[in-house]
């Protein structure tokens, strides 16, 4: 008959000497999962959005997901809200050419600009700091936890950043000398390929916010109406534009594929919600 008692733990080998060890002295050990899903989901959608496969475009849907190392595009109508496991969110608008997390090593490298605009919402853990980056080909910005503005905005990848709340850091891409520019709510900074980083600005007035507001609420409004148009039979709603995945909405593909990158086809998507809110004044 064993003398031990059926209640008492069995620890063998190395693992369990450690948990032994972590018992006596209070050792935390937390569980190895930095996050649930390196992927992002597609919210909401309107016009040609797609993604590279074999450098060949292949339309989005709502309720796709884009995987590390894709490449996002938008059409001179394309718009895209995506969100990820942590509840951060990205808005890619038209006519832009984005990287999803680029580096599988370390997921808080988000995005990576190539063309175009696109809006930044990272969302703090438990209250605590929430480390991203989002590279241009000029520009390095830190996010702990914000709310921002990136635009690549000409073939030299001029890139401006505004910041609408928290606080980014700003290093140049090409000329890292010194330390990055701390922006803070209602400041923005443009990074120009041949030279160092400039002082940032202060939007007096909110003049450079207002005109993305303007842009932003322009696309929201051409959303919501996309949401709410009839179908030929009278009734429902169409899919997100041109690549959405609504009933009546037609083909719902012009100049790229009808198949979504998860093989769904374009029956299976639900039409868009209402637009996000307008950006906080």
């Amino acid at each position: 008959m064993s003398g031990r008692s059926g209640s008492a733990p069995c620890f063998n080998g190395l693992a369990g000497k450690w948990l032994v060890l972590a018992s006596l002295f209070g050792v935390y050990m937390p569980v190895v999962s930095a996050q649930d899903d390196p992927a992002a989901k597609v919210v909401t959608l309107t016009g040609q959005v797609s993604v590279l496969h074999d450098s060949s475009p292949w339309a989005l849907h709502i309720g796709d997901s884009v995987q590390p190392r894709q490449i996002i595009i938008t059409g001179t109508d394309g718009y895209a809200l995506l969100q990820v496991s942590d509840g951060s969110t990205f808005e890619v608008f038209p006519g832009s050419r984005v990287i999803f997390r680029d580096n599988p090593g370390n997921w808080k490298d988000l995005l990576e600009v190539f063309l175009g605009r696109v809006k930044i919402e990272i969302q703090k853990i438990g209250g605590q700091p929430n480390y991203n980056r989002v590279r241009t080909p000029t520009a390095v910005i830190s996010v702990r936890g914000t709310k921002f503005d990136v635009s690549v905005e000409d073939e030299d990848a001029t890139t401006l950043v505004v910041v609408d709340e928290g606080q980014v850091a700003v290093q140049h891409a090409l000329l890292p000398r010194g330390d990055p520019k701390v922006l803070n709510a209602g400041e923005w900074i443009r990074v120009f390929k041949n030279q160092p980083l400039t002082a940032k600005t202060v939007d007096r007035g909110g003049v450079v916010r207002g005109a993305l507001r303007a842009a932003a609420d322009a696309m929201y409004q051409v959303l919501y109406r996309t949401s709410r148009m009839p179908t030929s039979s009278g009734g429902g709603a169409t899919g997100g534009g041109t690549t959405g995945g609504g009933t009546g909405g037609g083909t719902g593909c012009t100049g790229v594929c009808d198949k979504g990158p998860n093989g769904n086809g374009n029956g299976g998507a639900p039409p868009p919600p209402p637009p996000p809110p307008a950006p906080p004044h």
